[in-house]
C-alpha cells in the first residue's frame, strides 16, 4: 500500500507546450422544466424524460435497461436498486445515498453527482462520459473494467475504489481523498493526480503510467517504484 498526502501545484491545460495534460471537459447540465415523478414504480427498459425524482424511495426497485434523459434525482433513496445496463443523459443526482446500487454496465453520459452518500455501488463495466462527482462519500466503488472519459471526481471522498481493468482517459481527481484505492490492470491517459489530498494505493502503483502526479507524490511513491523495477534502496 502506497500514500501520499499530495499537495500539487496546480492543473495544466489542454492547450500549451510538450507535456502539456489535457483537461477533462466538464459536465454541465441543464436541465428542462421537469415533471414531478408520478411515483408508479421504475419498470424495466421504462423511458423517463425531463422527470424530478425529490426524496423518493427507490430502495429495492428494478429497472434494468431503463433510459433516464434531462432528469432531476434528489434526497433519493438507492438501497439495493437495480439499474443494470440503465442510461443517464444530462442529468444530475444530488444526495442520494443507499448502499448496493446495482448500476453494472450503466452509461452515463453527461451527469453531474452531488453529494452522494453511496456504498457498494457496482458500476463495473459500465461507460461515464463527461461526468462530474462532487462532493460526498462513496464507499467500495465497483469500477473494474469500467470506461471513464472526461471524468472529474471534485472533493470527494473514495474509500477503497476499484479501478481494475478500467480504462482512464482525461480523468481529473481534484481535492478528493483516494483511500486504498486499487488500480490493478487499469489503462490510463491524461489521469491527473496532482491535487488529490490524499492518495492512498493499495494495489496497481506500476499502472500509473499516463498519470501526472506532483513532485511531493512522486516522493512518496519513489519506494514503490523501485520495488516494482527491483531497486533495492538502503542507506
Amino acid at each position: 500500500m502506497v500514500r501520499s498526502s499530495g499537495s500539487g501545484s496546480g492543473r495544466g491545460s489542454s492547450g500549451g507546450g510538450k507535456g502539456a495534460v489535457a483537461v477533462a471537459r466538464r459536465a454541465e447540465v441543464r436541465l428542462p422544466a421537469l415533471d414531478a415523478y408520478d411515483g408508479a414504480g421504475l419498470e424495466p427498459d421504462g423511458d423517463y424524460d425531463s422527470v424530478r425524482f425529490e426524496a423518493v424511495d427507490l430502495a429495492d426497485e428494478s429497472a434494468p435497461g431503463a433510459r433516464f434523459m434531462d432528469c432531476s434525482l434528489e434526497g433519493c433513496a438507492l438501497d439495493r436498486t437495480e439499474l443494470v445496463r440503465a442510461r443517464f443523459i444530462d442529468s444530475v443526482l444530488t444526495g442520494v445515498r443507499g448502499v448496493g446500487t446495482d448500476l453494472a454496465g450503466a452509461s452515463l453520459r453527461d451527469v453531474e453527482i452531488v453529494d452522494a452518500r453511496l456504498g457498494g455501488v457496482q458500476l463495473h463495466g459500465a461507460v461515464l462520459e463527461r461526468v462530474l462527482v462532487r462532493g460526498g462519500k462513496i464507499d467500495y466503488l465497483n469500477l473494474r473494467k469500467a470506461r471513464l472519459k472526461d471524468v472529474i471526481f471534485e472533493g470527494c471522498v473514495l474509500s477503497e475504489p476499484d479501478f481494475g481493468g478500467a480504462q482512464l482517459d482525461r480523468v481529473e481527481f481534484r481535492d478528493c481523498v483516494l483511500k486504498r484505492a486499487d488500480f490493478s490492470a487499469a489503462r490510463m491517459e491524461s489521469v491527473d493526480l496532482r491535487t488529490v489530498a490524499e492518495l492512498d494505493i493499495a494495489r496497481g502503483v506500476e499502472r500509473l503510467a499516463g498519470a501526472v502526479i506532483s513532485p511531493s507524490q512522486l516522493m512518496e511513491l519513489a519506494p514503490a517504484f523501485a520495488a516494482q523495477i527491483g531497486v533495492r534502496v538502503e542507506a
